[in-house]
């Protein structure tokens, strides 16, 4: 017991998990989006792009969470721009994006000589640099992408599955996509001090590849990833105390393992079933595609 004992004498660690928690949840959320749309590399470089934004803040003597949002959201906005154009492919407008603001951030930190902030923090997570003003900002971000799911809830799922059709319904899929950039680059931002910009995209994904595994419904897919990330966070958090290792990376390691247990189930469900192995292109439900379209 006193695995768990132990660190909760701590006040710095009562607060890393209850922060842990909550991005756990945020980033299983936001996830499901994030995996459904074929966007999995958006996160990594969202994460990389919103460095490059912290930098400059932290130059400028601009909040951390002004500099680094305004300049996810400007990054998200001109990713969904041009991916708009067909001659520009959706991976090649996130690397061109993505890597050149992570180089302004680098540029800076090798010209900069009075920078002597340590950026390990952002870049791998640190569960010692979380602070009241952090847990406020991802409980905010955690409350907004709730709303936005909860209102647009029929919209984000008709444009998950038929982007093409979707405006043909009505779905106003500009202004749906900008507020799904907005939502992106929030969750990343608030994900930053636990998760660091490295590990954040697999947070992003995992947690929802376990989810699909488990689940064709859309809803429960929604309710799965987000339980499973804030299990994760939780039981990750406790694993980077007891081995002394970067909150992201033990968190993360923990989502793979239980991404490889969960699919090994999954795996020996099959073969035992039908005698062959056949995972992948599952369909979502019937219902939840009839209740997309009302």
């Amino acid at each position: 017991m006193s695995f768990f004992t132990e660190p909760l004498a701590f006040e710095f660690f009562r607060r890393a998990l209850l922060a842990a928690t909550l991005v756990g949840g945020l980033t299983g959320l936001v996830g499901v989006f994030v995996v459904l749309r074929r966007m999995s590399y958006i996160g990594h470089g969202m994460s990389h792009a919103v460095f490059g934004g912290a930098v400059v803040g932290y130059v400028a003597g601009i909040n951390f969470y002004v500099a680094a949002g305004i300049w996810g959201f400007i990054s998200a906005l001109l990713i969904n721009q041009t991916t708009r154009r067909q001659q520009i492919a959706a991976d090649a407008a996130i690397g061109i994006v993505t890597t050149a603001s992570f180089a302004v951030g680098v540029a800076i930190i090798s010209r900069a000589r009075s920078i002597t902030q340590n950026f390990d923090a952002a870049l791998f997570g640190n569960l010692l640099a979380v602070t009241e003003t952090d847990l406020l900002v991802i409980a905010a971000v955690f409350t907004f992408t709730i709303i936005v799911v909860f209102f647009s809830y029929k919209q984000l799922l008709f444009l998950t599955f038929d982007p093409d059709v979707a405006p043909v319904y009505g779905v106003r899929a500009g202004w749906l996509d900008s507020l799904f950039a907005l939502v992106l680059a929030a969750t990343i931002i608030a994900s930053i001090r636990i998760m660091g910009v490295t590990l954040i995209a697999a947070s992003l994904v995992i947690p929802p590849v376990i989810a699909r595994l488990v689940t064709d419904r859309f809803a429960y897919m929604l309710f799965v990833s987000t339980g499973l990330g804030a299990l994760l966070g939780f039981f990750g958090l406790f694993m980077s105390y007891e081995f002394d290792i970067a909150s992201g990376a033990s968190i993360v390691l923990l989502s793979a393992a239980a991404f490889a247990a969960v699919l090994a189930v999954v795996l020996i469900r099959e073969w035992t079933r039908t005698g062959r192995l056949s995972i992948g292109n599952r369909s979502i439900g019937s219902a939840e595609r009839e209740a997309m379209l009302d």
